[in-house]
């Protein structure tokens, strides 16, 4: 299984071109939230992320010349999950499943891309 996994996520990132990879805090707390985060930041050769559920971190890839790390964050604080760099809006938050409803609290920014695609 193990084995899979990490053909599967080989292959996907070698369809990212010009990839740049980070891992970033996203909160969350079970499988469902693994899978929103996953699928809102999985956009087809232009970005991929993998939730780690036990240490809340995301393996983002992304292609530097398509978007950055910051729009990759956007988009899945859209779909209701506080990260280092956006927060989630409220009302998509209290929307979310019940057992998706993390304990929110305040991430201290990293230094996230905030380059525009395609500079570097």
């Amino acid at each position: 299984m193990a084995f899979i996994a990490i053909l599967a996520s080989t292959t996907a990132t070698a369809q990212i071109k010009n990839a740049k990879t980070k891992t970033v805090k996203v909160n969350g707390n079970c499988g469902m939230c693994e899978t929103t985060i996953e699928k809102a930041a999985n956009k087809k050769n232009i970005s991929k992320a993998s939730w780690n559920q036990e240490t809340k971190m995301a393996t983002i890839t992304y292609n530097a010349k398509k978007t950055t790390l910051n729009a990759v964050l956007k988009t899945i604080a859209d779909a209701g999950y506080d990260n280092e760099q956006y927060t989630a809006p409220d009302d998509v938050y209290s929307n979310l499943h019940g057992c998706c409803q993390y304990d929110r609290e305040k991430i201290e920014p990293s230094k996230a891309d905030t380059t525009k695609p395609g500079k570097q």
